[in-house]
């Protein structure tokens, strides 16, 4: 498959719904309002095809961003290809769901990862700290350092509460995936979980949200879910 016959199949599959649902989380136009679901009978026949997911993400259309994520060879990206893709995702579901994800299935993982989440950039600390998420969730715990990941929980329990919006979600996440996927620093993640405490996120609408690390840790624990891993990263 092209590119066109790509983008008239998403377009084909684009619902108003949808659409309104991925506007109102902070996506824009152009976007046709595609499932993500909807996506996987076209990405089996395609299956990996980095030019094509280029050409995808060049667009600047949500729904091709996105599917472009689904068809990367991250293998075949490198440190500055993913620079790119940072700096062209305009919202948290790209930076988080699509970015990050895609850079969770290379070698370069946490040295890129390491670099967005100490930019100071909200959307490159978001994926950063998401990118750890994805790659503790998956990846085997004799891959990490315990004393790195020991110092980034302290680093999330002193800047949370004073960090940009999206990155608080996606720091309060780690605290939340380390305590589940990480066994060496379960206990760790459970004091910094209680220390943090309630996380307050969209202070700019009427009603504000809180996040609590902590209460989720429990219920994984309650259902003996504690060491979770996943298959594959990307569905």
């Amino acid at each position: 498959m092209n590119f066109e016959t790509v983008m008239q199949e998403l377009e084909a599959l684009g619902k108003e719904r949808t659409k309104k649902i991925y506007v109102s989380n902070g996506a824009h136009e152009p976007l046709f309002g595609v499932a993500t679901g909807e996506m996987k009978p076209i990405a089996k026949k395609i299956k990996k095809n980095q030019p094509l997911a280029e050409q995808l993400y060049a667009t600047g259309n949500y729904d091709a961003m996105y599917f472009a994520g689904v068809i990367a060879d991250p293998k075949a990206m490198t440190e500055a290809d993913f620079e790119r893709w940072i700096d062209a995702a305009y919202f948290y579901m790209l930076s988080d769901y699509v970015v990050a994800v895609t850079l969770a299935e290379t070698d370069i993982a946490q040295e890129v990862a390491d670099k967005w989440i100490a930019s100071g950039e909200e959307l490159k600390m978001s994926a950063g700290w998401s990118c750890y998420c994805w790659l503790l969730g998956n990846r085997p715990d004799v891959e990490f350092s315990e004393s790195k990941l020991a110092n980034m929980l302290e680093i999330v329990q002193n800047t949370i509460h004073d960090s940009p919006e999206r990155t608080k979600y996606a720091m309060n996440n780690f605290i939340y995936t380390v305590g589940v996927s990480y066994l060496p620093l379960h206990n760790k993640a459970v004091v910094t979980a209680m220390a943090v405490g309630p996380v307050e996120v969209n202070r700019d609408k009427p009603k504000s949200k809180f996040l609590l690390a902590s209460e989720n840790i429990q219920k994984t624990v309650d259902k003996g879910r504690i060491g979770f891993k996943r298959k594959y990263v990307r569905c």
